[in-house]
């Protein structure tokens, strides 16, 4: 028997109403009938028309055809593919109020998810508001019907790449080229074989990872060389997984960046590094602060990747362990301190989720402080380690305001510790994502 469709039929005609609030990425919310409606384009307060996108059984969601009463708030988005692009979805709101969103967003999550509110709030850590992003995942397609290549993001709600020229927010080396890599792609006889490009930068140099589904032959390999020399660009290519990331030009290149001053850190193309250098270079400042370092502290540092809080910390302390997942990741951290000639930093991989800090020999010995800076997913598992190891001083930096609020909770109703502080740092203007850090003291 053929399976009947009972999806409801989308209503055509646009229906107004009065957006009462925001929800955590940004969306207005209204009520029609009683029932929830994410507006996608609206703002508190604001009276607009909208038509239905999606129905769902306990909500709906929508999307502005026009705005009757502009919220105070509103500007007009500076890039001209808002809207379609779905890479950022506060660029019609006021700086201002993306930060008050994003404080507001943490205010609720530590309240719901931890039942706790900070002794204090930090004020916001904010930085450049365009071309700040340095480090970005750029799809690329052969679309037929255009015959046109096309490089950038998705659009909104949808799996197909949209067509941009440009983008705001990506460092202008790259984000103004756009439609230009899409041109150059499409001379390559392996113009449909392109899947993306992994763009990585440091404060003078542009990485472009060509990821390539078969092998290129020596004319595309020649012409993407060239495209590099023309314009100042290091090109690789990955035929397979990230292990086969090879330069084409130049011979050796080696991205760098300072994570402070008197500091150099080394990393691929590949490699996790925070994408807004101003923001990191504010958080890293704060972090410091926030632990309120003496000479003989002996520090823990959580998820340390390449080292970008772990080295700044051994310049400030006696000793400090960076754990670390990733064995990639341990081997370039290794390397950046004895580049940094910091041999008071040694590096370690664990996985964390799994394994016990106390089975390991260098935790024995316990720590005065600990720094983490853990995936989406948090850091629930090691919290209770943390508590056993004797850290009198936690610093949660957090990309999860969920999350952070989660092991929040945890941390000072189950393992006796207070939070003193907490803030949000703007690490991606324009997106309702929110990166915290917080304090936590017995």
């Amino acid at each position: 028997m053929a399976r009947r469709n009972h999806r409801k039929r989308l209503p055509a005609e646009a229906v107004q109403a009065t957006i009462e609030s925001l929800s955590h990425d940004g969306r207005g919310i209204a009520r029609i009938e009683g029932k929830t409606v994410f507006v996608d384009g609206a703002l508190a307060s604001e009276n607009v028309s909208f038509k239905y996108t999606r129905l769902h059984k306990k909500y709906d969601e929508a999307k502005v055809i026009s705005v009757e009463s502009a919220s105070t708030d509103r500007v007009d988005a500076k890039c001209q593919h808002f809207g379609v692009c779905g890479g950022c979805s506060l660029m019609h709101m006021a700086p201002d109020a993306q930060l008050s969103l994003k404080q507001d967003t943490l205010k609720e999550q530590l309240s719901h998810f931890g039942q706790l509110t900070p002794e204090n709030w930090l004020a916001p850590l904010t930085g450049p508001l365009w071309g700040y992003r340095r480090k970005a995942r750029l799809g690329v397609r052969y679309v037929t019907k255009k015959e046109k290549v096309l490089v950038g993001f998705r659009e909104k709600g949808s799996p197909y790449l949209a067509e941009l020229t440009q983008c705001e927010v990506l460092d202008p080396r790259v984000g103004l080229r756009l439609e230009e890599l899409g041109e150059m792609i499409a001379s390559l006889e392996a113009y449909n074989r392109i899947a993306q490009i992994e763009v990585a930068m440091d404060d003078a140099n542009t990485a472009l990872v060509f990821r390539n589904m078969d092998p290129l032959c020596e004319m595309d390999k020649q012409k993407l060389i060239n495209y590099g020399q023309q314009h100042d660009l290091w090109i690789y290519q990955q035929p397979g997984g990230p292990d086969t990331v090879s330069p084409l030009w130049p011979e050796a290149p080696q991205l760098h960046y300072a994570p402070e001053e008197g500091l150099r850190l080394e990393f691929a193309p590949g490699d996790f590094t925070q994408v807004n250098a101003g923001i990191n270079h504010k958080m890293i400042a704060k972090a410091i602060e926030l632990l309120d370092l003496q000479e003989s502290d002996r520090v823990l540092d959580l998820f340390c990747g390449l080292g970008n809080f772990t080295l700044p910390l051994a310049k400030r302390v006696s000793s400090v362990i960076g754990v670390e997942g990733d064995k990639s990741l341990v081997a370039h951290a290794q390397r950046n301190a004895a580049m940094n000639g910091l041999d008071n930093a040694v590096f370690e991989m664990a996985d964390l989720t799994i394994t016990r800090l106390k089975d390991y020999p260098w935790a024995l010995e316990g720590f005065t402080k600990v720094l983490l800076d853990p995936p989406r997913s948090g850091a629930f598992e090691v919290l209770g380690q943390i508590a056993e190891l004797g850290a009198e001083t936690i610093v949660y930096v957090s990309c999860n305001p969920a999350t952070l609020a989660r092991d929040a909770g945890e941390l000072v109703n189950q393992y006796g510790y207070t939070l003193v502080q907490t803030g949000i740092m703007d690490m991606f203007p324009h997106t309702s994502h929110v990166e915290s850090i917080a304090l936590f003291q017995k």
